[in-house]
């Protein structure tokens, strides 16, 4: 027990991944991660750019928390069985776009989803995928991809939550109220490292309490408004693939979306291995093999309950670090909450009417730990001028992806397309590249 203690007390964990938890906390901390995630962004982006009317925009956003339960019931339990949670990626947002308008609407994206995580289920049960990552993703790339992770979602707090204006708060408002979440939740959180009782309350609670502060500085200032929870039905049913969308399998559609799903599984094996940092448990082959089968069947399940595809979201790696609660109850929770706001529409609209400078303040201070999480599994390397190539050329092409002119994007083909909209996916290209074409003996001049 007292082993058990002090390899928590290393990773600055207070629960392990397969301890209990009371049931009062795990509803907290699952809520916790639920309000960190912002899973409602990409549905509706998606629903804004296709022109989708408020009604099946809404439902789109419904149907999206109901893939996400379900996908992380699937991992957490039987699959991965790592403190997870998917979410909806942002990814596939521009193919889906380009599906829905040219390829026959909701049914050929809803189709194209179906076949591409039929084709990621068959990969892990093959086996094959585990290999790819024995042989190709070393210490030194994981530490690595986990570093370009925290640092590729940095400036999408910045930019799509703090820099921003709206009809009721303007930019220096929200830059005032991220500061003001940002340092309550480190507050709180550190409150726990000095205090051993009601410290310890403090740090579990640090996500909800920054939140709460946030909105409530917020509502000071007129920035939140709770009319559309007043507006909000309380239960309403999200619309399903087959009743109310149908499927279509149109050719060219499965393609792209095929490789939408790679993509995919190189950013969530990167968000596996931020898990395993800060958890401090070690991700087996067997892990690899049945979390790519997780996350094709809770991408085919997101498909048939009429949503885009759901990935691991790195956001909770950096909620257990601050939270220093790892439990696989939580995540339970936290699927639970998402299935509970896919059916009650006055909790989907009051997450919605938490300011999106409120949400960047949190998400934040969590990029920032993810990028030191990987730092932290690399520390320990031999630094020779090879480490430091490996380390620093994929971090030179995540920042150079991040900083990319849209019309360079825009002038190159489909397929390279995707991978420029993913800074992790092809720094982590990259990352495997360097490790495996620099030699790791030194050449010895004559």
């Amino acid at each position: 027990m007292e082993a058990r203690v002090e390899q928590l007390g290393k990773k600055g964990l207070t629960v392990g991944v397969n301890d209990d938890i009371s049931f009062g906390q795990s509803l907290i901390l699952g809520l916790q991660h639920v309000l960190a995630m912002d899973v409602y962004v990409p549905p509706f982006i998606i629903a804004t750019a296709i022109g989708m009317s408020s009604p099946d925009a809404a439902s789109l956003i419904q149907s999206t928390f109901l893939g996400a339960g379900i996908a992380s019931l699937i991992q957490v339990l039987f699959f991965l069985k790592l403190p997870v949670c998917q979410g909806p990626s942002f990814v596939p947002i521009g193919a889906i776009v380009g599906i829905y308008l040219g390829s026959g609407g909701m049914a050929s994206v809803l189709g194209s989803s179906i076949a591409g995580a039929i084709a990621i289920t068959l990969l892990g049960f093959t086996g094959i995928y585990k290999h790819i990552v024995r042989n190709y993703i070393p210490t030194i790339v994981s530490g690595t991809i986990i570093m370009i992770v925290g640092l590729t979602l940095l400036p999408s707090a910045f930019n799509s939550n703090i820099y921003v204006s709206s009809p009721s708060l303007s930019i220096n408002q929200n830059i005032l109220l991220a500061t003001i979440t940002a340092a309550t939740l480190i507050l709180f959180s550190m409150l726990g490292e000095y205090f051993s009782n009601l410290g310890k309350v403090f740090r579990i609670s640090s996500v909800i309490i920054a939140l709460a502060v946030g909105s409530l500085v917020a509502s000071f200032m007129g920035g939140l408004d709770f009319s559309p929870v007043a507006d909000a039905p309380w239960l309403s049913m999200p619309k399903l693939a087959f009743f109310d969308y149908g499927l279509a399998f149109d050719v060219s559609a499965i393609i792209t979306m095929l490789i939408i799903y790679m993509v995919l599984l190189a950013e969530t094996t990167g968000t596996w291995y931020a898990v395993s940092a800060v958890t401090g448990e070690k991700v087996s082959d067997e892990q690899i093999n049945n979390g790519v089968i997780g996350e094709g069947l809770g991408c085919l399940l997101a498909a048939l309950v009429g949503t885009t595809p759901v990935t691991g979201y790195s956001t909770n790696a950096g909620i257990i670090s601050i939270t220093g609660v790892a439990s696989k109850k939580v995540f339970v929770m936290a699927s639970i909450w998402f299935i509970l706001f896919s059916f009650v529409g006055k909790l989907s609209a009051l997450i919605h009417a938490i300011p999106s400078s409120v949400i960047g303040g949190v998400f934040a201070v969590v990029c920032v730990i993810i990028m030191l999480s990987g730092f932290r599994v690399i520390k320990n390397e031999e630094f020779t001028e090879r480490e430091l190539y490996i380390i620093g050329v994929p971090l030179i092409v995540a920042i150079g992806l991040l900083f990319m002119p849209v019309e360079v994007k825009q002038s190159a083909p489909q397929f390279i397309q995707y991978l420029l909209d993913s800074p992790i996916a092809l720094s982590a290209i990259v990352a495997v590249l360097m490790n495996k074409l620099i030699p790791k003996e030194k050449i010895i001049r004559g």
